[in-house]
């Protein structure tokens, strides 16, 4: 695995994390009950949070793109890829701070998807019969689980995907790298990861100021997360 490249070794380490923790079988949460009603709660109150960016056509593209990419569960591992095999022709298509926001973007991923599981769990504890949540349970499960600092981190990572995406698209070339990288990306079974930085180009190229964008979001987050540890009775407010 292109040894010597400390940035190459870990994106091939969060891909191996990524595949062990959507895998069933390593991790038996994967089949929790709640799981899928925890994915599904998150996903309509993050539509509803980002109603406003929605409605403005310069930032709906990057909207719908952290939407459905950035905080989606997306299976990056590339379950059939030889990740030996990808790792240098991205080292070899793909500059370092493309191949940075790659990493930030996986360990996201798995971090997300190990919170959720989390959140499954402890729902299970908190209302083992009931089959759909609300703001209230959903708060009461956030506190559950806790890891304040792991939230924090969480929200990090998905300004640091933002600001690399927003940085990468005015690198001259990258574009071009990203088109080259295509086919083989798709070879060796990682066209999702290879896809996912194609829809972060084609928004964010389209947006203007991503860093401005991507401080709304963050600020929001924050906000929300505080709100969440706190019990406030209206955490998701604008």
């Amino acid at each position: 695995m292109a040894r010597g490249n400390p940035l190459i070794e870990r994106v091939g380490r969060r891909l191996a994390w990524h595949q062990a923790a959507h895998d069933p079988t390593h991790e038996p949460r994967n089949r929790l009950r709640w799981l899928p009603e925890v994915r599904r709660w998150q996903a309509a109150r993050l539509e509803d949070s980002f109603a406003h960016f929605l409605d403005d056509p310069k930032r709906r593209a990057a909207a719908m793109f952290f939407l459905t990419d950035v905080y989606g569960d997306h299976d990056f591992s590339g379950r059939d890829a030889n990740v030996a095999k990808v790792m240098p022709m991205m080292q070899r298509l793909l500059p370092g701070a493309v191949l940075e926001t790659v990493a930030h973007g996986i360990e996201l991923g798995v971090l997300t998807h190990a919170l959720d599981m989390r959140m499954a769990e402890a729902l299970h504890r908190l209302a083992p019969t009931r089959r759909k949540l609300d703001a209230d349970l959903y708060g009461q499960a956030y506190r559950e689980v806790g890891l304040r600092r792991l939230r924090r981190h969480q929200i990090d990572l998905i300004a640091e995907v933002g600001v690399g995406l927003a940085r990468a698209v005015k690198t001259p070339g990258v574009a071009t790298l990203l088109k080259l990288s295509r086919g083989p990306a798709k070879a060796t079974g990682l066209g999702e990861l290879q896809g996912f930085l194609e829809r972060g180009f084609a928004a964010f190229g389209a947006l203007g100021d991503g860093k401005a964008f991507v401080r709304d979001i963050e600020r929001t987050e924050r906000a929300v997360s505080r709100r969440l540890f706190a019990a406030d009775p209206d955490p998701f407010r604008d």
